[in-house]
């Protein structure tokens, strides 16, 4: 086995199309202007405290906004909700993007999708640099969970979704 490809960038792009991720809208307001984007790079840290973290790369649109504001709310979308990770990814401009699915704010007027799977709201307590990312870690003062366990899935450059209890492996979604 050759251990030091030539193409480490390529290969490595290859074997990360393969881990399957949960997709998730971050959203947050700064300036009195809704931000959001959709991200796979969602994962626990800590239950004492609880927090997760995400990374962001330093030249998307929501990077300063989300830096700025010092809080976030991760929304876990379920199976079915491929219009908004659509929205959230880029396909939609800027605050447009919160005409797709229902969304609220809380008394912080932080924005929430209202039938998220699961919605975490977080104020940043950490921020480091690595390559072209941050890496934002917050700090969990509120959860909402809703609904049965139905995520939306990432793998291979497409969404997919569980098949549910018993059944060990995903589908795409046509």
């Amino acid at each position: 086995m050759d251990h030091y490809p030539h193409d480490l960038g390529g290969n490595f792009r290859k074997a990360m199309r393969r881990l399957t991720s949960a997709v998730s809208v971050i959203s947050t307001q700064h300036d009195d202007i809704r931000h959001g984007i959709t991200v796979t790079s969602v994962t626990s840290v800590s239950m004492s405290p609880p927090s997760l973290l995400f990374c962001v790369n330093r030249t998307s649109r929501f990077h300063d906004p989300v830096i700025r504001a010092g809080r976030f709310c991760v929304n876990m979308l379920h199976a079915h909700q491929i219009d908004i990770a659509d929205a959230f990814s880029g396909r939609t401009p800027g605050p447009d993007r919160f005409l797709c699915g229902e969304w609220a704010s809380d008394d912080d007027e932080m924005p929430y999708l209202i039938p998220a799977q699961a919605n975490i709201f977080c104020e940043t307590d950490a921020i480091s640099s690595y390559g072209t990312h941050s890496i934002v870690i917050g700090k969990v003062h509120h959860v909402a969970v809703r609904g049965q366990v139905a995520p939306l899935l990432y793998q291979d450059g497409q969404y997919t979704v569980g098949l549910g209890e018993g059944v060990d492996w995903v589908v795409p979604v046509g």
